[in-house]
């Protein structure tokens, strides 16, 4: 996992640490290191950000041991990692869960997201996160475009032994996702997952019916699931729908497989919006809460 992402920020350490402090000294290095972030698909002013910051908070610094300056430079660059990562409105599923189940209403996650990215799959892992928590839950097809879709999310219903409501293919999307709200209402269920069909950013048409089930719906949270192996179209596709139908946070998927890593730091920075989960894996329990703590870690270690 982030193989080729760790040895550039490895190199630019290095780098830096035989390096005087200064501004010319240091600007040679972070033109290179800024271009090997870009190589590894951080967005181009993610990548500005990185190597300016790194520029501002190390200039003029005063470090005699070799060891002690090492330090220092990765400690910098944790930070502003960290900083990139940290939203600076952090989304805590939990406490919103419990918050609304204190008014007697569901919880109503809907997810969106472009064909292919693991969006159905991350919906069964979150239903298994939450049932684990103790949480029920009830899954609504709203993706009444796709042939096997319905037949798909059914199954992960099954196998993780809860409700679905459905309607048949071509219905109203909203009109499935408003009977599994209406459902979960009259049953006492702490939570609903929309499940919607997905659809290039670029489709207006979609992406307008996608805004009308939001309207109808009215959810607690619009998740937007995102492949993290697509590189820099991550955040044109986050940007796009977040314009269109406003969303409040990420799932990253695929990111055992990222050797790169740079669409998880481009997607937070650019939209300024948390990522709440990471999928890790093919099994459900392979969803990890993401946490930007660990997650520097591991493209530092």
């Amino acid at each position: 996992m982030f193989d080729k992402l760790r040895k550039g920020l490895s190199s630019a350490v290095n780098k830096i640490v035989v390096t005087e402090l200064k501004a010319e000294k240091l600007q040679p290095i972070l033109d290179d290191f800024r271009l090997s972030l870009i190589e590894n698909d951080v967005a181009v002013p993610v990548a500005y950000f990185i190597t300016d910051e790194l520029e501002k908070r190390l200039e003029g610094r005063q470090v005699n041991r070799l060891g002690d300056r090492k330090d220092l430079v990765k400690d910098t660059l944790h930070e502003v990692l960290i900083d990139i990562l940290t939203p600076k409105e952090p989304i805590n599923l939990i406490e919103k869960i419990e918050q609304k189940r204190k008014t007697n209403e569901p919880y109503v996650i809907m997810v969106v997201g472009i064909n292919g990215t693991g969006k159905t799959t991350s919906i069964a892992k979150v239903t298994n996160f939450l049932l684990k928590k103790g949480y029920s839950v009830v899954l609504a097809g709203s993706d009444t475009y796709r042939p096997g879709s319905i037949e798909q999310l059914e199954q992960h219903a099954k196998k993780l032994g809860v409700k679905m409501i459905k309607h048949d293919y071509g219905a109203d999307p909203a009109a499935v996702a408003y009977d599994a709200i209406s459902h979960a209402q009259s049953h006492g269920i702490d939570v609903v997952l929309i499940d919607t069909a997905g659809r290039i950013q670029t489709d207006r048409n979609l992406m307008n019916e996608l805004a009308k089930i939001k309207r109808v719906v009215d959810p607690d949270l619009t998740v937007l699931v995102i492949d993290s192996l697509i590189g820099n179209d991550a955040v044109l596709q986050a940007e796009e729908f977040h314009n269109s139908v406003t969303v409040d946070a990420n799932i990253l998927t695929k990111v055992d497989a990222d050797v790169k890593g740079g669409a998880s730091l481009s997607v937070a920075h650019v939209t300024g919006k948390p990522i709440i989960f990471i999928g890790v894996g093919q099994e459900y329990k392979d969803l990890q809460l993401f946490e930007p703590e660990m997650f520097v870690d591991m493209m530092l270690k």
